[in-house]
């Protein structure tokens, strides 16, 4: 079996005594693939969208975190855009064997939790599910949109997902994609027509 592979930081990984799975915890411009049977993926989102997609038959499977739909980027900035973290857990996992024809993904996040945000959750869930609709691949599950966070498990191997209300203080969340959106554009050369605030 191929070790886990992930791009972006490295995620924190640690071995849960509750359910004795290795929780492996997705942040903004993360993405993460493992073929292991005992190990969860975990985010927290906001406006961010996760996507978690895998190969049945492989029984491979992933999850991204993105915090804006589109931009350029460069580096560690270009994965918290949905077009480059989409691309990246998907050749990823084509690399490791999985098929295109295959995969099948669930979506979650793209909240509109504060105002201040200007409708970037729901265009995050537009841009998820209109790239998985170009590229070909089932969307079979998830949740997206609404007005509130929420952490989501996925289960790579099998394709279980669960969504778990959070007991957070919302404002400070949604204060750090604020922020995190606001230093990912100001690295950003291309202009973009997201207006934060």
């Amino acid at each position: 079996m191929h070790p886990p592979a992930h791009t972006g930081s490295s995620p924190r990984r640690f071995l849960n005594p509750r359910d004795g799975f290795w929780h492996t915890q997705i942040t903004q411009g993360e993405s993460y693939i493992s073929a292991d049977n005992n190990e969860v993926l975990t985010t927290v989102l906001g406006s961010c969208v996760a996507a978690c997609i895998r190969d049945p038959v492989r029984r491979i499977g992933g999850m991204n975190h993105f915090l804006l739909p589109e931009g350029s980027g460069h580096d560690s900035s270009a994965l918290r855009y949905g077009v480059h973290a989409m691309e990246c857990l998907i050749n990823a996992l084509l690399s490791r064997g999985a098929a295109r024809e295959r995969l099948e993904a669930k979506l979650f996040g793209g909240a509109n939790v504060m105002a201040s945000l200007a409708g970037v959750g729901w265009r995050n869930a537009d841009f998820a599910e209109h790239f998985l609709e170009q590229e070909g691949i089932c969307v079979v599950g998830g949740d997206l949109r609404g007005t509130a966070p929420r952490r989501i498990q996925f289960w790579p191997t099998t394709g279980r997902a669960r969504q778990l209300a959070i007991a957070t203080d919302v404002q400070r969340l949604m204060q750090q994609e604020i922020s995190e959106a606001r230093a990912v554009l100001r690295d950003d050369k291309e202009d973009n027509d997201l207006e934060l605030f």
